[in-house]
């Protein structure tokens, strides 16, 4: 089983980017998390960032030709405005589970809204690198039962 990890716009800046909201915890060791739980899991995970919003939408164009069977996406504040990127989710047919480091609900009235929730299983908020590793159990569970893109 094979699941794409997407890291949005600004990603590569983490363990220096509003460390009160975010942490200290650098992209690499988020990514470092992920492979460790994937381990366990018995999964295989790409990890890809991008901030150019062309180059995460052609990556979930790659994984719909490469099978992936789930996908787990941080896009940032692209979550709040890409219809372009949801337009790409809408392609695919495997498990999307959307995540956030921190709370969106509990931050500025704009990143209260996600693009992506009429076409995602659900959506991990607040928890930190957690959210990540919770996405990846919740896509892969998702997954292994034969779930489509919402879950269903």
């Amino acid at each position: 089983m094979k699941v794409l990890v997407l890291h949005g716009v600004n990603f590569n800046m983490f363990g220096h980017r509003d460390p009160k909201v975010y942490g200290t915890i650098t992209l690499d060791e988020i990514n470092a998390e992920i492979s460790a739980l994937a381990a366990e899991l018995d999964v295989e995970v790409e990890s890809f960032q991008s901030n150019h919003e062309g180059d995460i939408v052609e990556r979930i164009h790659k994984g719909y030709f490469d099978k992936v069977d789930a996908v787990i996406i941080n896009a940032g504040a692209w979550t709040h405005y890409s219809y372009a990127i949801r337009d790409a989710l809408m392609i695919l047919e495997v498990p999307v589970v959307e995540l956030h480091m921190a709370n969106i609900h509990a931050r500025d009235e704009f990143r209260r809204h996600s693009c992506f929730v009429d076409c995602i299983a659900g959506q991990i908020a607040g928890f930190g690198v957690d959210s990540y590793l919770l996405a990846l159990r919740a896509a892969v569970k998702l997954a292994r039962q034969g779930r489509n893109r919402e879950g269903k």
